[in-house]
C-alpha cells in the first residue's frame, strides 16, 4: 500500500477504534456521565454549542498565532545575538537559562496584572511558553555547524554576512524548524492557561465556565476542540517547515 495512504489510514483507524472503545467502554463499565460522558454525549454537546465553540476557538487562535509569531521572531533574533556576540553569550544565555526554569503557569496572574484581561496578557503567555524552545533549538543548530565548513568559508574569505546566510542559517534550519514545531502546542497551552486565570472569552474561559456548571460533556467538547486546534496548527507549522526546507536546499 502507498505510504501516503498508510500515513492517513493508520491514524484514522486508530482514532475510530479509540472512539468506539470510549463510547462502549463507558457503558460497559457503568461509568457515570458526570465523571466521563460517552463520546456521543460529548458530540451532541459540541453540536448544540457549536456557534459558541467556534467563536471562542477563533479568539484563542488569534492569541496563539500572535504569540507564536512573536516567539519565533524573538527567539531567532536572540539566538543569533547569543551565538555571534560573545558579550551576549556570556550574559544573555545564562539569563535565558534561568528564565526557562521559572514555572510559566505562575506567571499568568502577573501577566493579567501587567497587561489586563484583554488579549495582550494571553499573547504574552503564549510568547512565554513558545519562546524558549525556539531559542534553545536554534542555538543548537548554530553550534552544530560543521567546523570544517566554517574553515572552508574562512579560507574563501567570505564575508560574515555571506557566511551567516550560506552556512550558519542552513545548518541551523532543521533545528529551528523542530523548535517551532515544539513551540506551537506550547503556545496553545500558554493561551489556555492565560484564559484560565483572567479572561471573559476563549476556550480556556469556556472550560472554567463548563466546569462551574457541572457540564462535563461540554468540558470534554472544549478539550477536544483545543486538541484539534493544537494538532491543526502543528500540522501547518510542519508543512511550512517542509516548504522552507525545500526552498533552502
Amino acid at each position: 500500500m502507498n505510504s501516503r495512504i498508510r500515513d492517513v489510514l493508520d491514524p484514522t483507524l486508530f482514532f475510530i477504534a479509540l472512539g468506539f472503545a470510549w463510547e462502549y467502554g463507558v457503558t460497559y463499565f457503568g461509568v457515570k456521565s458526570y465523571l466521563l460522558p460517552k463520546l456521543s454525549e460529548i458530540a451532541l454537546a459540541a453540536w448544540e454549542q457549536r456557534a459558541m465553540l467556534v467563536e471562542h476557538a477563533w479568539i484563542t487562535t488569534k492569541a496563539v498565532l500572535i504569540g507564536f509569531v512573536l516567539a519565533v521572531a524573538g527567539g531567532l533574533v536572540l539566538a543569533v545575538m547569543i551565538y555571534f556576540v560573545p558579550t551576549f553569550r556570556r550574559t544573555l544565555y545564562p539569563f535565558v537559562a534561568a528564565l526557562q526554569g521559572i514555572p510559566k503557569v505562575a506567571l499568568a496572574p502577573i501577566m493579567v496584572v501587567w497587561f489586563g484581561y484583554d488579549i495582550t496578557s494571553k499573547v504574552m503567555m503564549s510568547f512565554m511558553f513558545a519562546f524558549f524552545p525556539v531559542v534553545i533549538s536554534t542555538l543548537g543548530g548554530f553550534y552544530g555547524t560543521p567546523e570544517n565548513l566554517q574553515e572552508h568559508f574562512r579560507a574563501l574569505r567570505a564575508s560574515p554576512w555571506r557566511t551567516f546566510w550560506r552556512l550558519h542559517m542552513p545548518s541551523a534550519l532543521p533545528n529551528f524548524i523542530d523548535g517551532c514545531k515544539v513551540a506551537m502546542p506550547l503556545a496553545v497551552i500558554g493561551v489556555i492557561v492565560g484564559e484560565f486565570v483572567g479572561s471573559s472569552e476563549g476556550l480556556g474561559n469556556r472550560l472554567v465556565f463548563a466546569t462551574s456548571q457541572g457540564r462535563t460533556d461540554l468540558v470534554f467538547a472544549a478539550l477536544i476542540v483545543i486538541t484539534a486546534l493544537a494538532m491543526i496548527l502543528f500540522w501547518l507549522v510542519q508543512l511550512a517547515g517542509r516548504w522552507v526546507w525545500w526552498r533552502a536546499r
